[in-house]
């Protein structure tokens, strides 16, 4: 775990990214977000020099590699795979969610409609994925 908590978000559309990092910082301020635009930029963020993220938030929906593909990418990769991938996305599709968790997805979550749920899933995000009784391996 980084020193300072490190979430990567993974989000084509910029106002959701600007409501998840306003969301995030009320949650739990210590956490830094990272923005990744589409699956690609993903995979180039996690094979930069950058500090790995402590949990990447991964929507479905994106143009060019789409989070279903980033997915598969990341649980496939023996380097990435220990890196928790939580799906945040407005599709409520059990097909969606199914083939989320066969690519070992960690959870499962739709987006919320106000600011104010936003904020909890982000305050229980954090709260279950950097708490002390979480043990995660040490990088790879």
């Amino acid at each position: 775990m980084n020193a300072q908590p490190l979430f990567l978000l993974v989000e084509d559309n910029r106002d959701d990214a600007e409501l998840t990092r306003e969301a995030l910082k009320e949650a739990d301020p210590r956490v830094t977000l990272e923005w990744a635009r589409d699956g690609e930029e993903c995979l180039e963020y996690l094979r930069s020099d950058k500090p790995e993220p402590d949990l990447i938030l991964l929507d479905l929906n994106m143009p060019r590699m789409d989070g279903r593909e980033a997915l598969r990418e990341i649980k496939g990769n023996e380097a990435w795979r220990h890196i928790p991938v939580v799906i945040l996305t407005t599709s409520e599709a059990e097909a969606d969610v199914m083939e989320s968790y066969r690519h070992f997805a960690n959870a499962y979550m739709v987006k919320p409609i106000t600011i104010d749920d936003l904020i909890d899933i982000m305050t229980q995000l954090s709260t279950f994925w950097l708490n002390s009784f979480v043990r995660r391996p040490a990088a790879i």
